[in-house]
């Protein structure tokens, strides 16, 4: 009995030599992918180690009635934290301190840098001199930058604030003790504002002149200018600027702690100083962890808000340009 071998047919080999080459180069696109990953996963492992693995801890605690100096005290409790949380007095106080001092400090920032950036635009001489002193104090390290404030400014028996103010009647008067809050925004303002500056500058340098030079030409007042066109061309650098100034000054400990810890009272404790106290000084991990987990809930949900409008502002000025 004799079996005929069927040749193959022209389509199907054609088939199988593109199913060949497409698993080869889905195997290349591949290795390629993992290449150009490669390098990023020491950092990706860092990350996941310093960030993910301790707010899962975060998480877990928050679940647990657990004080220090309660031996034998550690249990499960659920949510029962968390209500504990929104109940307390206290931490809507520092909740109210803590929009305050953001939202002050970036917006003074915010119309400070404009006005010194719009100096800068300007050709004058000495003006590499004026940047360079302009920007020093956001190189200060915090700390050091609190205790000038406390010690060199606000002193009610030497301070320079009260020297200043002397000729106007203004005594001694101590300034962190009876404006705790205004203080700590006024040193914040003061490292700040130059990080506010230098991006707004940016913006202002990326501005085409020629447009400027047509609105001149027709005739347009300066504050008409800043008005339609400057202004509108800083407005996705200044969102930039406040919502980073805002990320950061969330996280604010170093100031407080150094000029007034917290005090009096919790007048001018944010929440992290909060979160602080309640963990270090009142030994109650439960009660910290849970506040963690809302502090970093509600910054991860403002921020990301906060960032999406930043997007579409810049993706909408590419598509208009």
């Amino acid at each position: 009995m004799t079996t005929i071998a069927e040749k193959p047919t022209a389509g199907s080999t054609s088939d199988r030599v593109r199913e060949l080459r497409e698993a080869k180069d889905d195997s290349v696109s591949r290795a390629e992918g993992w290449r150009r990953r490669g390098p990023l996963l020491p950092a990706l492992i860092f990350m996941i180690v310093v960030t993910q693995i301790p707010f899962l801890f975060t998480l877990y605690y928050s679940t647990q009635s657990w004080n220090l100096v309660r031996p034998g005290s550690r249990e499960f409790v659920g949510l029962q934290n968390y209500a504990d949380v929104f109940q307390d007095s206290q931490f809507r106080e520092v909740a109210v301190n803590t929009v305050i001092l953001i939202v002050g400090t970036v917006l003074i920032s915010v119309v400070l840098g404009l006005l010194l950036a719009l100096l800068l635009d300007r050709a004058f001489l000495g003006r590499g001199i004026v940047r360079t002193l302009l920007i020093t104090p956001f190189l200060v390290t915090p700390v050091a930058g609190a205790l000038l404030w406390k010690t060199t400014m606000f002193d009610p028996v030497f301070g320079i604030v009260n020297f200043v103010l002397s000729p106007f009647g203004v005594g001694q008067v101590d300034w962190v003790s009876k404006f705790p809050l205004a203080s700590v925004m006024v040193s914040l303002v003061w490292q700040w504002t130059p990080f506010m500056m230098l991006l707004i500058l940016a913006g202002l340098q990326s501005m085409p002149r020629d447009i400027l030079e047509a609105a001149r030409v027709d005739g347009a007042k300066p504050f008409a200018m800043f008005r339609e066109l400057t202004l509108p061309h800083l407005r996705r650098f200044i969102e930039l600027g406040a919502v980073l100034g805002a990320i950061y000054l969330i996280n604010t400990f170093d100031a407080i702690y150094m000029m007034t810890q917290g005090g009096p009272g919790t007048a001018s404790a944010n929440l992290p100083f909060y979160i602080y106290q309640r963990a270090f000084l009142g030994f109650d991990i439960g009660q910290a962890a849970a506040m963690g987990v809302i502090v970093v809930i509600a910054t991860i949900v403002v921020a990301t808000l906060a960032l999406r409008l930043i997007f579409k502002s810049f993706s909408g000025n590419e598509e208009a340009a």
